[in-house]
């Protein structure tokens, strides 16, 4: 990734090690918002388990990394020249000292015990490379709409696995095993932040690895006032038909081009997102590598389970 890091400060060994034995880090990712970051940070640093914490910061130029380093001093900061999006936490992953990784954003934070608890599900079952957890959004703390559908997955799960098996996740709410995800080349770089989180999941799903909801992990997430919400929803319009045109057979391809032409015909947003998909149409098609036929006949159950729950933030099983 070519990082380049204007503020790094090391954890000082008298901070003794984690009570999960060093295996828990995260990685948080963060943009022009240095009041919310230096908050979030301050969440993670005062959880028991006492994680290894990594802040990417994407070119911010509000002095978020600065703030953080100075407010945080315990923390690795990692400050990248220009905005990489979800691969910002690539970034993260590789500087992380932890088995596994947990990721969360400026404006999200996990609660005590729940990185523990994912730590521990990870060294019980070695065929798990992924937990998503409830995410409590806002002030009244109502799941994510997607959560509820992760909960609901028709998915097969073997009984010995602690949650519900999914393809997909939401990612300021989830915990990798480090390992398997560098090992398939973490998020895409292009997906930018929206809708990003399919590739990944199928990846690893290809890869023979299980996914996992697991209701009892929580994390809140209070969505940023300051973030703009015609450009998610644009991004989201956009990853979702690279998706499909990159991984998925030719008829479920074009039924989600169908449906983007659809929105694009109501939603300005939409016809944004449809227009930088056909910009990188001729990438696309040269990375198209539909999927094995076992995970794409479950990506068919679940198109046939019901419509996304929450497409704006990427969750869909």
């Amino acid at each position: 990734m070519g990082q380049r890091s204007v503020a790094e400060v090391e954890p000082s060994a008298a901070d003794g090690p984690t009570p999960a034995g060093g295996a828990l880090s995260v990685v948080l990712i963060t943009r022009n918002r240095a009041d919310e970051a230096s908050q979030a940070v301050a969440r993670l640093v005062a959880l028991p388990e006492r994680p290894d914490v990594v802040v990417v910061d994407n070119g911010s130029r509000d002095g978020t990394p600065e703030r953080v380093a100075r407010d945080c001093p315990s923390v690795r900061v990692i400050a990248e020249p220009e905005n990489r999006g979800a691969a910002g936490r690539n970034v993260g992953a590789r500087a992380a000292s932890g088995r596994y990784v947990a990721f969360c954003d400026d404006d999200s934070w996990w609660t005590p015990g729940a990185l523990a608890r994912a730590a521990a599900i990870f060294d019980a079952h070695p065929s798990v490379a992924l937990i998503a957890a409830k995410v409590l959004l806002g002030e009244h703390r109502l799941p994510d709409p997607a959560c509820e559908e992760m909960a609901a997955s028709p998915l097969p799960t073997p009984p010995q696995l602690p949650g519900r098996r999914v393809l997909g996740f939401i990612a300021c709410g989830a915990v990798v095993r480090r390992d398997a995800f560098l090992s398939v080349g973490g998020f895409e770089p292009r997906s930018g932040v929206g809708g990003e989180e399919r590739l990944l999941a199928v990846a690893l799903a290809e890869r023979g690895w299980d996914l996992l909801y697991v209701d009892d992990l929580v994390v809140h997430h209070h969505p940023s006032p300051v973030r703009d919400r015609a450009r998610r929803r644009a991004v989201q319009v956009r990853n979702d038909l690279w998706f499909h045109w990159m991984r998925r057979p030719l008829r479920p391809a074009l039924a989600e081009a169908r449906r983007a032409l659809a929105a694009a015909a109501r939603e300005p947003a939409a016809r944004a997102g449809l227009l930088d998909a056909l910009r990188g149409g001729r990438w696309v098609l040269s990375a198209r590598r539909p999927l094995p036929a076992g995970v794409e006949a479950e990506l068919r159950l679940l198109d046939v389970s019901g419509p996304p729950a929450a497409p704006a933030r990427g969750g869909r099983p």
